[in-house]
């Protein structure tokens, strides 16, 4: 039998996901530049809601605030991130953006937990609502969140950690626009359950938003495979590389957004070039899958063992399926 020969390759310039050439430098601008404008009309909006009783107006604000706090987070998060491995830290603080994305996520269902409790209240005792005031404001707040989600559309959005924070800036935007209809139907009608109304509707949006987070971001926490990715698609692919006789411990999973990595054990015909199947494996899993980070231990197989008893040989607890090529 051959000695085992590992190999990892790292993708050093595909991590992030920037492949529309972003820096981190410019998101962190962009994520700034959106902040500065949130926390500006947010004064705005406690003072101008207070003043005509619009909860549509305070829970806009509300989600104004969880949108700075979610931006914040968005750049303390990056920040971790981009610190080196060190100690037993191998990966670094990659997935603090995982993480920041989780929270992104959850505070969404929070807030929309409250914001549906609050808006029941208001449809069955309905408030005097202002609808001027609520109208002019809710016209001035979609300006506003119409350029700071344009801000963050220009950062890295396949970055789980950056689209969290764009989820609450587009759900915000929504809001706006549901609460500027709510006014004018005050306004014009004098039907104030219509701010109430409006609130429900973008609790439905702020928990689509916030569900798909978490799924999303729980994948990589739990090391799903990519989304859109079937190992026993991939095991069968790898196991039909002219050379190889068995596929198994194979295991694919994401560090963090945009960051796929792939182990796996692949036995070799004997006397086969153990290095040539693995450059033609990595090539494959580079060019095919986008896969650029890859320890794979490769073993030959002895003409006087089965494939097995070779597996048994080398993986004490060896586990997932078995790949072989389709005629073996």
């Amino acid at each position: 039998m051959g000695a085992g020969h590992d190999h990892t390759g790292h993708d050093h310039s595909g991590h992030g996901g920037h492949g529309h050439g972003v820096s981190a430098d410019a998101d962190r601008r962009w994520l700034s530049i959106a902040l500065a404008l949130i926390l500006g009309f947010m004064g705005v909006e406690v003072v101008v809601g207070l003043l005509a009783d619009s909860l549509a107006l305070l829970s806009d604000a509300a989600h104004m605030l969880t949108d700075a706090a979610a931006i914040v987070l968005a750049l303390v998060a990056m920040r971790l991130a981009a610190r080196p491995p060190r100690g037993g830290y191998t990966y670094g603080l990659k997935r603090a953006e995982i993480l920041s994305a989780q929270a992104n996520g959850i505070t969404l269902l929070l807030l929309a937990a409250w914001l549906a409790y609050e808006a029941i209240q208001r449809l069955i005792h309905p408030p005097d609502v202002r609808g001027g005031a609520v109208l002019v404001t809710a016209i001035a707040g979609v300006g506003v969140n119409l350029v700071a989600a344009w801000c963050l559309s220009r950062a890295n959005r396949t970055s789980l950690n950056i689209e969290g924070a764009f989820q609450h800036i587009l759900n915000d935007l929504f809001a706006f626009i549901a609460t500027a209809i709510a006014g004018l139907i005050v306004l014009t009608t004098g039907f104030d359950r219509a701010d109430g109304i409006a609130s429900l509707v973008v609790v439905v949006l702020m928990v689509k938003a916030g569900v798909e987070l978490l799924g999303a971001s729980g994948r990589i926490l739990l090391e799903a495979a990519p989304a859109g990715l079937s190992p026993d698609a991939l095991g069968a692919e790898l196991a039909c590389v002219t050379g190889v006789v068995e596929v198994h411990d194979l295991h694919v999973w994401q560090v963090t957004s945009g960051y796929p990595a792939l182990s796996a054990h692949i036995l070799v015909q004997p006397g086969g070039d153990c290095h040539a199947v693995r450059r033609d494996v990595e090539a494959l899993l580079r060019g095919e899958h986008h896969i650029a980070h890859t320890t794979l231990q490769v073993d030959h197989t002895d003409e006087h063992d089965t494939p097995a008893a070779i597996a048994a040989a080398h993986c004490a607890d060896p586990h997932g399926a078995v790949y072989r090529p389709p005629h073996a």
